[in-house]
This record gives C-alpha cells, sequence and structure tokens, in this order.
C-alpha cells in the first residue's frame, strides 16, 4: 500500500460511504481496475476510521439531541427518531455477522457488482420519480424496520448501504432532504460496528504512513459528501447518481465479459 493508493482509496471510500454509488464497490473495482493488490482489512480499518469520525463530527450535536431525548420519560419526536434508529440497524448488524465471509469473497465479484450497480441505480429512480413529502418525524416502527431491512441487502457490493436506506425511504415517501439525514444517522452505528469488528486484525505494526493517509483523507471527503448531498437534494433529485451507477455498471460489466 503507497501513499498515493492510500488517499486514492480514502478519497474513494469517503464519497462512496455517503453517496448512493457504493463505496464498497468502488474499494473492489479500483484494485481490481488498475491492478493493484487488495488493501486488505487493516487499512479497511482506516477508512471506516475516517466515515466514521466524518458522520460523528458533522451529526455530533444531533446525536447529543437524540441520546438526551432517549433518556427522557417524556415521548418526543427525537425520543422515537433514536429508537428507530436502533431497530433499523438491526437487521444489517445481524446479516453483516452472518455473512461476513461472504462479503469478503464471493461478493466481490466485479460482474456482480456491475448488476447490482445498474439494477439499485433503476430501483432508486423509480422511489424517487414522484413527489414524495412526508418528513423524517412522521417515521413508524414500520418505516424504520423496511429501512433496515433495505440496509441489510448493502452486504453485497454495488448496492450501497446509502443508496439502499435512500431508496426505501424514498418509496415510504419521505423527502430526499429526510431521506439522507435519516440514512446518515443510522450509518453510525453501522460504521461504528464494521470499524469494531475489523479491529481484531489491527496490529501496532499496521499504524504506518498510508494508514493515517487513509484514515485522514476519508474523514475529510466524508465530511465534504455529507455536507454536498444534504445542500444537493434540497433543489435536486437522484437523477446524477442513477446515471453514474448505470454507467459505471455497464463498463464493469464490459470488463468482466472481455476477460479483465
Amino acid at each position: 500500500m503507497t501513499v498515493i493508493h492510500a488517499l486514492i482509496l480514502g478519497i474513494v471510500q469517503g464519497l462512496g460511504e455517503f453517496l448512493p454509488i457504493s463505496s464498497s464497490a468502488h474499494l473492489v473495482l479500483i484494485p481490481w481496475l488498475f491492478g493493484w493488490e487488495d488493501p486488505g482489512l487493516t487499512f479497511d480499518v482506516a477508512l471506516h476510521m475516517g466515515t466514521l469520525l466524518a458522520v460523528v463530527l458533522y451529526f455530533g450535536k444531533d446525536w447529543v439531541e437524540l441520546f438526551k431525548a432517549a433518556l427522557r420519560r417524556r415521548a418526543s419526536d427525537d425520543k422515537r427518531i433514536f429508537w428507530y434508529i436502533v431497530v433499523a440497524t438491526i437487521p444489517g448488524g445481524l446479516f453483516g455477522l452472518a455473512l461476513e465471509k461472504q462479503a469478503e469473497n464471493a461478493f466481490r465479484n466485479p460482474l456482480l457488482i456491475g448488476i447490482m450497480m445498474i439494477v439499485m441505480g433503476l430501483i432508486l429512480y423509480i422511489a424517487d420519480k414522484k413527489p414524495r413529502i412526508r418528513k423524517m418525524d412522521t417515521m413508524s416502527l414500520a418505516d424504520s424496520l423496511w429501512i433496515g431491512l433495505s440496509q441489510a441487502l448493502a452486504i453485497i457490493p454495488g448496492v450501497s448501504r446509502s443508496g439502499s436506506t435512500m431508496t426505501a425511504a424514498r418509496f415510504l415517501a419521505m423527502t430526499r432532504e429526510d431521506a439522507a439525514r435519516f440514512s446518515f444517522l443510522m450509518s453510525t452505528p453501522i460504521i461504528l460496528g464494521a470499524g469494531v469488528l475489523k479491529l481484531r486484525h489491527l496490529t501496532m505494526a499496521a499504524l504506518n504512513l498510508p494508514f493515517f493517509v487513509g484514515v485522514i483523507s476519508s474523514f475529510v471527503v466524508g465530511i465534504l459528501s455529507i455536507s454536498f448531498l444534504l445542500r444537493y437534494l434540497k433543489n435536486s433529485n437522484f437523477g446524477l447518481f442513477v446515471g453514474y451507477r448505470v454507467i459505471v455498471g455497464v463498463i464493469v460489466i464490459a470488463f468482466a465479459l472481455a476477460g479483465h
């Protein structure tokens, strides 16, 4: 792992973790396309640490208010949302634990990734086609379960954790901005859990310059990605990301079938 490779993969993680384009897909595809060695689990820890820091810093005040509300006896929108996030996290966590080996081996197939990039892009397009008007504070327990189940699909590279949850939220009639906000809040425990699971592979010898470059680049780009998407969705739809997913999917499928 060189510093340049670490920088590029950190940027890719920071973009893909929060934009609906699948960070896991890009972290498989870029080394595959350019013939780089697999960065390994240790570097995955660095990337997850960076994006975790990004989402915690950006939504720090939100999380403080949610925790305060959860500890109070009286009911409130923030208290409901806190417990809905907890509920929505469970399916993704269970699937992640059950399919960890497949996620690191069988699912990392470029042809499968290309297909999923296109399929999930088209599903996002359908979900986003009609106007949606519900805000996050109108969510129900059933809504959080559906969004949580959709997040479980992201164990397959190319699906996209943020893309699947935003798509589900749009099907449930949530506004684009609130769909993204709930997705980002949900990402905190999931990214934390993924990072903790991979920490067992971390050694002091792995804490080198590329490791810290990966942490810092994924953190900085992650912050910028969250800020960009929340502002972008105030006046725009998901069409930009749908088009990107389809184009990348077609290119990847073509390379895979050509025997790259």
